[in-house]
């Protein structure tokens, strides 16, 4: 079974690599005149959909695509959709947490509550139809950046049951516990189950 990644983030490459044994997975190296759509949508859902679609159809072939953030309960779920660019449209990983930490400044830990969310939308070419999945990871942030693993907002991620900040795990403690891991064993549940003419 082929399935093209839709995305050129090597840090999401290398966690749905990990987790997606069985599948010949294909990245957009594959196909270099395909042009992503910018993220648009005011939900993950609407920005996986369209990635995963536009891919599907340029590629010919079934198509997966995330989006994924982290909303904080004290900035009223910011920054969500806007995760990546939050600190500007050519803002680092780095440059991303650091504007979170000086906006949640003297926030007691009881009001730094926050979750990682992620959606995987799996797209058929040619109509065959559009599909959704899943997954949360609650944690709290951090007064600080620690850990030299992962990316995104990793560093300030706590996780109260392992101890750690995301950046602190190692790829195989993060891929069983993350909000990627969890949307993506729903869309491996649904590719095991799958009859019929989808992929023909």
């Amino acid at each position: 079974m082929k399935i093209v990644l839709a995305t050129r983030n090597r840090g999401k490459i290398r966690e749905i690599e990990k987790l997606a044994p069985g599948v010949e997975l294909l990245t957009l190296e594959s196909f270099p005149g395909l042009k992503m759509p910018p993220e648009t949508g005011l939900t993950f859902s609407e920005n996986a959909v369209a990635k995963a679609r536009i891919v599907a159809e340029g590629a010919g072939l079934p198509a997966i695509a995330d989006d994924s953030g982290l909303e904080v309960d004290a900035l009223g779920g910011r920054p969500g959709v806007f995760s990546a660019r939050y600190a500007g449209a050519d803002a680092t990983d780095e440059k991303n947490y650091l504007k979170l930490l000086a906006e949640m400044k003297g926030i007691p830990m009881a009001g730094r509550s926050a979750r990682f969310r992620c959606v995987i939308a799996l797209a058929f070419p040619h109509g065959k139809g559009t599909f959704t999945f899943d997954g949360v990871l609650d944690g709290f942030i951090t007064t600080e950046p620690k850990g030299e693993n992962g990316f995104g907002y990793d560093p300030v991620f706590f996780l109260p049951e392992m101890g750690r900040t995301a950046a602190e795990l190692t790829l195989e403690e993060k891929n069983a516990i993350s909000h990627r891991a969890m949307a993506l064993k729903k869309l491996r549940g649904f590719l095991a189950d799958l009859k019929g003419p989808l992929f023909d």
